[in-house]
């Protein structure tokens, strides 16, 4: 008997090809940040990590102050209009403060800190790696990770909670400016419900996303600077390009996703 050749479905194994190559990332993924997590307790980590709070939470504090200011008085504004049609503009200092302290301020930093600080470690880590300064790391018995990666990471669940409360109070203050110095509402109204609406548990809970986005943004970006010789379709400069974008992308689209799965858990 002729033996029958068997051919894969055209439309399942695109998908089975495609599931393969994402658990490949995920593992690789994985085993990148619990190595690099754990090379954060090593001796002599310290001065590297403080100079990475410098160049991710400090140099960043001025653009997260000020996206902070102006989306609180967006909120201050669009929230007003909004409470008046149910004659209830009085409660614009809760609405404001829970919508930034739960949701609007851990997200907004975390997308922010990405555009400045996660686009520059994706590049900083790729150009080192198709410099072969990486390879020099590891030729001098220098672990790139504990370097390199460690420092970054630990920076970042120093850096984004930080920055998460500056957010937050800086737009509040947008929403009082706003709210009570443009919209004539009463300010002691306005912060007592403030200060009556927000609980320990809301503060809690964003502060628990900023440090889930931080995770998720120093591991991608620096995942994506590291393996920057591993892109398919370039090599050299333009490939530091193609890494820094992804990074940037992919980071964005994780907090998104982050987000919807925190709140769930939280709720």
């Amino acid at each position: 008997m002729r033996s029958i050749e068997k051919k894969p479905l055209p439309l399942i194994s695109p998908l089975g090809r495609g599931a393969i190559r994402l658990l490949n990332h995920l593992g690789a993924l994985s085993i990148f940040l619990v190595k690099s997590f754990f090379m954060i307790f090593q001796p002599k980590q310290l001065p590297l990590i403080i100079e990475q709070v410098y160049s991710i939470g400090a140099r960043s504090a001025m653009i997260v102050a000020l996206v902070g200011l102006f989306t609180g008085m967006v909120l201050g504004l669009q929230l007003f209009y909004t409470l008046v049609k149910f004659g209830s503009a009085g409660v614009l200092g809760s609405a404001v403060a829970l919508s930034l302290v739960r949701e609007l301020g851990p997200v907004l930093t975390a997308i922010m800190v990405t555009a400045r600080a996660g686009s520059a470690m994706a590049a900083e880590i790729g150009s080192q790696r198709i410099s072969e300064q990486i390879d020099a790391l590891a030729t001098m018995r220098i672990d790139p990770l504990r370097y390199l990666v460690s420092p970054r990471i630990a920076a970042s669940m120093i850096s984004f909670p930080l920055l998460t409360a500056l957010f937050d109070i800086i737009g509040i203050i947008g929403g009082y400016i706003t709210g009570v110095m443009l919209l004539g509402v009463n300010s002691g109204a306005y912060f007592y419900r403030v200060r009556s609406s927000v609980e320990m548990e809301d503060i809690t809970s964003g502060f628990v996303k900023a440090v889930a986005f931080s995770v998720i943004v120093s591991t991608v970006c620096c995942f994506q600077g590291y393996f920057t010789h591993m892109q398919k379709d370039a090599y050299g400069a333009k490939a530091v390009g193609l890494s820094t974008t992804s990074a940037v992308v992919l980071s964005c689209v994780l907090i998104l996703v982050g987000d919807y799965v925190v709140t769930s858990l939280l709720l």
